[in-house]
């Protein structure tokens, strides 16, 4: 499956928006995800004109959910993950 697709996967019609961006049946973080889906074609900006992206996970116990790159968590070294650009060599879902 190819994350960069153009056409979503038929698993990505009954995703769950989540908040705290881990699968909402069984706590699994997206690291953890079987499947990935990035949303290219819709970008939102945010109030503050940073863009932000739709990322799609299917977890390993079947649950599909969703949620906005921004909203992805500081990384152990507390950092906040920046949403690069998917089409610049920077990118890593």
């Amino acid at each position: 499956m190819d994350a960069f697709s153009p056409t979503p996967p038929a698993w990505t019609e009954t995703a769950t928006h989540v908040v705290n961006f881990a699968c909402p049946r069984c706590g699994a973080s997206s690291r953890e995800a079987s499947q990935v889906w990035l949303n290219r074609r819709s970008p939102v900006y945010g109030a503050d004109l940073e863009r932000k992206w739709q990322e799609f996970y299917q977890c390993s116990c079947e649950c599909a959910w969703w949620a906005w790159s921004t909203d992805r968590p500081p990384t152990s070294q507390g950092e906040t993950p920046s949403t690069p650009h998917p089409d610049s060599p920077d990118f890593d879902p």
